[in-house]
């Protein structure tokens, strides 16, 4: 009996592992975009860091700074992928027979991984953008 019950599992089994590795993987990739664009960002705006440290900002200042402005971003696109789920689940609980409609908690534990990744994934470049030097930031240029 416990053969048959395995045996009949293990599609489902397979079919979860395969899923949870394309959801790492496209964490990862998520990760690795919010780095790339706020890499570029702070290394656009490595100029007015060193002022604002010339002026007495301390790094914490310019980590939180950072931190902020990318929170902001962080949340508009979250908003926006939590309402094109919303509309494509919709669409696919209309299409697709036996299909069931996602829990909130659910969707509210992932949306909360995916931003505490991408914040965790912003702080490399904030802290890059603290530990800039006030006079090597206003001597470029």
């Amino acid at each position: 009996m416990e053969q048959l019950v395995s045996g009949s599992l293990a599609r489902q089994r397979f079919l979860a592992l395969l899923f949870a590795i394309f959801g790492g993987v496209a964490l990862v990739l998520a990760c690795v975009g919010v780095y790339g664009v706020l890499a570029y960002l702070t290394r656009q705006r490595a100029r007015e860091f060193g002022v604002r440290m010339a002026l007495g900002a301390t790094a914490w200042d310019v980590i939180r700074l950072v931190l902020r402005q990318s929170l902001g971003m962080i949340a508009v696109g979250a908003a926006i992928g939590a309402s094109g789920a919303w509309a494509a689940g919709r669409v696919l609980l209309r299409l697709v027979d036996g299909m069931r409609a996602t829990e909130l908690s659910t969707a509210a534990a992932a949306m909360t991984i995916l931003m505490a990744a991408a914040l965790l994934a912003s702080y490399v470049p904030a802290r890059r953008a603290s530990r800039v030097d006030a006079m090597t930031a206003l001597r470029q240029d």
